[in-house]
């Protein structure tokens, strides 16, 4: 490859985050031609603009709120593998709730028509979807806007999201750790999140690779009370390897 300016080299790594959900330090510095140093202090100037998060070998995504609409401009492939994944886990009939993610939208557009099936979400993106489905009812959990994020949040909402019994929750996590549970960009979003999955019979967590092993600030929910994780991974990846003995893997 030519070597690329300052500016087109940020723009290069931060593209290849966006497809590979991280970076790493020797094979970025082997593709563009330039040194590990070179690389490293390209990160240490992305960190500081707040657009990633430097660890070990490499950078990952900054965990920070992101609107809706970025968040699913990201990774859609992905996102759309780890739906196809789950689509046999939606009821035809009852109560389900889905949580604010672009994940989770993913998985609301492969609905394909229900028994009276109730869809609750605290995202105004996911309840429009999934109103747009056959045979769904869509209820919209309300509350305090997060303007960040485009969901909802708060006592209202995580008081409104307690008044159905859902037969499952679906929900994405900004990250998931073997020993920390899921995690949140905000303890607000993680509240909601618990409370829903504290009235739900079953809850099912769609994550991308990308997130694993990684810690937020805001702590969710323990593996104790999640049932089944869906990643794009096949189920013997070894990078799922500190999951398998908590949790059913797809």
């Amino acid at each position: 490859m030519t070597p690329l300016l300052n500016v087109e080299r940020r723009a290069y790594l931060l593209a290849q985050l966006d497809r590979d959900g991280a970076i790493r330090l020797d094979p970025i510095a082997n593709e563009l031609g330039v040194s590990v140093m070179t690389v490293r202090r390209d990160l240490l100037d992305l960190e500081a603009e707040g657009l990633v998060r430097r660890v070990r070998g490499g950078a990952v995504p900054a965990m920070l709120p992101q609107p809706f609409s970025e968040r699913m401009a990201r990774r859609g492939a992905i996102k759309t593998a780890i739906a196809r994944k789950a689509e046999d886990l939606i009821p035809s009939s009852g109560a389900v709730a889905f949580d604010a993610s672009s994940t989770a939208a993913a998985l609301i557009d492969l609905i394909d028509g229900g028994d009276g099936l109730v869809v609750a979400t605290n995202s105004l993106e996911n309840a429009a979807a999934a109103r747009r489905r056959p045979g769904v009812r869509a209820i919209l959990i309300g509350g305090d806007l997060d303007e960040r994020t485009g969901s909802f949040v708060g006592p209202i909402a995580a008081r409104a999201a307690e008044g159905l019994a859902y037969r499952r929750f679906f929900m994405s996590a900004s990250a998931i750790d073997p020993d920390f549970g899921t995690s949140e960009v905000s303890l607000a979003e993680a509240q909601v999140k618990i409370d829903i999955a504290r009235v739900a019979g079953e809850v099912v967590l769609l994550a991308d690779s990308s997130k694993l092993g990684e810690r937020a600030v805001g702590r969710g929910i323990d593996w104790r009370d999640i049932d089944v994780l869906v990643t794009e991974l096949d189920p013997e990846d070894v990078r799922l390897a500190a999951y398998r003995e908590l949790v059913e893997l797809r």
